[in-house]
C-alpha cells in the first residue's frame, strides 16, 4: 500500500446462518468505487477496543443483530485511490435472518457459490474467491 495515504482499519463480519451469507449493500457515496457496491458487513475499529469489540458494536448499530464470533478469517490490504484499507474479516453465526438496515440499501442471504453475482467492492472480492477456495472447510467450521 502507498504511504501518504490515509490508511482505514476496519473489521467486516462473514455471517453464516444456515449454509447462507449476509451480504449488504452499501449506500450512496461520493467515491463512485464503493458506492451502492455489496460489502461484508462492520465498520471502522474506535480507540481502545478489539477487533471483536468493534465488530459487535458495529453489527448492532448497523443491523440490529447479535451475533455469535467464531474465528478470525482472512485480513486484506487494499488500495483504494483515496485511501488505503486494512480489513480483518471474522466468521460470525447467527440464530435467524432477521436483519434491520439502518445504513445499508438492501442485503441478501447468499449461497457461497451465488457470491460471485454480486457487484462487490473491491476489497471484498478477495475474501469472495477465498470463501470459493475454502467453501466445503468453511461451512463445517
Amino acid at each position: 500500500m502507498k504511504a501518504g495515504k490515509k490508511t482505514v482499519e476496519v473489521v467486516a463480519a462473514i455471517i453464516t446462518c444456515n449454509d447462507k451469507i449476509l451480504c449488504v449493500q452499501r449506500g450512496e457515496n461520493k467515491l463512485p468505487y464503493i458506492s451502492k457496491k455489496y460489502e461484508f458487513p462492520g465498520g471502522k475499529i474506535e480507540q481502545g477496543e478489539s477487533l471483536r469489540q468493534a465488530l459487535t458494536r458495529e453489527i448492532l448499530e448497523e443491523l440490529h443483530m447479535k451475533i455469535e464470533l467464531k474465528k478470525r478469517f482472512i485480513t486484506i490490504e487494499h488500495e483504494y485511490p483515496d485511501f488505503n484499507l486494512l480489513m480483518h474479516t471474522i466468521k460470525c453465526t447467527c440464530s435467524h435472518k432477521k436483519v434491520t438496515l439502518t445504513e445499508h440499501l438492501d442485503f441478501k442471504w447468499m449461497s457461497i457459490e451465488n457470491l460471485e453475482s454480486l457487484d462487490w467492492a473491491a476489497a471484498d472480492i478477495p475474501v469472495v474467491k477465498e470463501l470459493l477456495k475454502q467453501h466445503d472447510e468453511f461451512i463445517k467450521t
